[in-house]
């Protein structure tokens, strides 16, 4: 008998990407934008089995835990922005503290100098709220049922898939982190034969498979309460945690109202705090004090007052943006037009400068949108936070934890103080643009940690003052604010751009890795009736995504 030729393994290539690419915008009714492909045909599949954006979006979601595992997991938190046919909504679902976190229960087991909780481990890991804003969103808004969404993610998990390449290369990276390889379950899970896998190799997780039908076929209670609750409260004593299944239990995520800004005929409109998308309305707001459709679009003169901007939005939100019942300052305030233009004021075109908070009148996440021909639109991001989070995994389950806790504080004098079932300052954000009366335009978002406003701000002028096209504002070359005087910028921006930004006084880096430090994006944008002209959209270079549509 002639022997059976060995099976063939990954592709023995070099992956690495020789040349810029350049993608071009996708024209369709019915669209998913994701960072990854097996995430946007879930939500195709969910479209066409006649479901709306909303199913596409958590079918979509639920795939992306699997297939970019260090970016988030079953264990993240998650917002939404959403566009129902008739108005917006927001959903919070960003997590609480476990009912044992108080500043001296840290101070006791970290140290009494400890300024935040730890990075790493089950004193990072505050109540996860991603899978729970799954179930609001479809029970809310969703056709299909709860089950047949995350159907397509159980069946990634337990089949596997092959892991891409700018996965692969967050995933060697964080398998070099000595203090998140330590974390329980972290290597059996993440390392499954003692390393990261390669580009093209398969990655499987059967423990989230088996927790994917549990949440779908419980509507979510097995996590929140359930068997998925007892283990991983049971894992956090094993491991000196302090979270409950009453913890779980109690957990609800937040319908909220999202807060905006006009901008040159339209309106940006963000998650109020907790988060951070309050910098990218205040950065808007102070943009609005300068023409900018008459500056060069890659100049100097254009780059410099948005990072300006942007680090005036950041210093007001690094002070004062916290749980809104911790805030002694409102959005509101901060976006009063006199406010705005008084901070406007303080730039200098010659000069840049390191700002500090004003004082108002006193009164490696992921990123996916879905839009549909009936004209639902969602804005959805969702995260683990820091690379995977706090390094726990229940490898029964599947579980990666996020690390969200380690953004509290333990300074008395700190908005963000820690406290029992208290939600901690996020980093992630997703958006939505209007026209100035309301109608809906752009449904988008730029995920990667402070990233995120920046790439709001710098896509927004793109598109809104130079009418770029989405995937064009998309793949442009982006700068990132760092702190004080210091920025990053891509290797492909202009030399001369980058020259000039450090003849102003930017201490300039140039750098290649684009995965988290220029964020990456996905953008719907409205033609007209959904039904006849449909949308345009974009997905960023940066990720393994794609948009796919219909």
């Amino acid at each position: 008998m002639t022997a059976l030729p060995a099976a063939p393994g990954p592709m023995s290539c070099d992956y690495r990407p020789t040349y810029r690419s350049t993608r071009l915008p996708v024209f369709a009714r019915n669209l998913v934008a994701t960072s990854h492909p097996l995430a946007a045909q879930a939500g195709l599949r969910m479209l066409a089995a006649g479901g709306n954006a909303v199913d596409a979006a958590v079918a979509a979601a639920a795939v992306m835990t699997i297939v970019e595992p260090c970016s988030n997991g079953l264990g993240s938190d998650a917002f939404c922005i959403l566009w129902d046919g008739r108005r917006l909504h927001g959903l919070n679902a960003s997590g609480r503290a476990p009912r044992a976190w108080t500043p001296d229960y840290f101070r006791r087991k970290h140290g009494a100098d400890a300024k935040a909780p730890p990075v790493r481990g089950w004193d990072a890991v505050t109540v996860p709220g991603a899978v729970a804003s799954w179930v609001a969103l479809s029970e809310r808004f969703g056709r299909l049922p709860f089950a047949d969404l995350l159907a397509p993610a159980a069946e990634v998990a337990e089949r596997g898939y092959a892991v891409p390449v700018v996965v692969a290369e967050k995933w060697l990276a964080a398998s070099k982190v000595e203090a998140l390889v330590a974390q329980p379950g972290f290597a059996e899970v993440f390392l499954p034969r003692g390393r990261p896998p390669a580009v093209g190799e398969r990655f499987a997780m059967p423990g989230a498979a088996k927790a994917l039908r549990a949440i779908g076929a419980t509507l979510g209670a097995a996590y929140y309460g359930g068997e998925i609750a007892e283990a991983a409260a049971g894992h956090a004593r094993a491991h000196g945690g302090a979270i409950t299944v009453e913890d779980f239990a109690a957990y609800r995520p937040e319908w909220v109202e999202p807060i905006s800004t006009a901008y040159r005929g339209h309106r940006l409109h963000e998650i109020p705090p907790n988060g951070q998308g309050l910098a990218a309305l205040i950065a808007a707001g102070i943009l609005r004090h300068f023409d900018m459709a008459a500056l060069p679009i890659d100049g100097v003169a254009s780059q410099h007052l948005q990072i300006e901007a942007m680090k005036l939005a950041f210093a007001d939100v690094y002070l004062y943006v916290a749980e809104p019942a911790s805030m002694e300052i409102t959005p509101e305030q901060l976006l009063d037009d006199a406010y705005l233009a008084a901070r406007a004021r303080l730039i200098d075109p010659r000069r840049a400068q390191d700002f500090g908070a004003g004082n108002p009148v006193k009164g490696g996440t992921i990123y996916l949108t879905a839009a549909d021909e009936r004209g639902m639109m969602v804005s959805f991001i969702q995260s683990n936070y820091m690379g995977f989070g706090s390094g726990v995994v229940l490898p029964e389950w599947g579980l990666s934890m996020q690390n969200r806790g380690h953004a509290f504080s333990l300074d008395a004098a700190s908005p963000n103080l820690v406290a029992p079932g208290k939600r901690p300052f996020h980093t992630i954000i997703p958006a939505f643009l209007s026209d100035a009366d309301g109608a809906p335009r752009m449904s988008f978002g730029v995920m990667g940690a402070n990233m995120q406003p920046q790439g709001h701000l710098q896509t927004l002028v793109r598109m809104v003052d130079h009418r770029q096209d989405p995937q064009t504002a998309c793949d442009a070359p982006r700068w990132r604010y760092n702190a004080g005087l210091e920025i990053n910028v891509e290797a492909h921006m202009d030399p001369a751009t980058v020259q000039g930004l450090a003849a102003l006084g930017h201490r300039m880096e140039v750098i290649q890795d684009s995965y988290q430090d220029f964020g990456a994006g996905q953008f719907i944008w409205r033609l007209g009736d959904p039904a006849v002209e449909g949308y345009v959209a974009a997905s960023d270079p940066r990720r393994d995504g794609l948009v796919a549509g219909f």
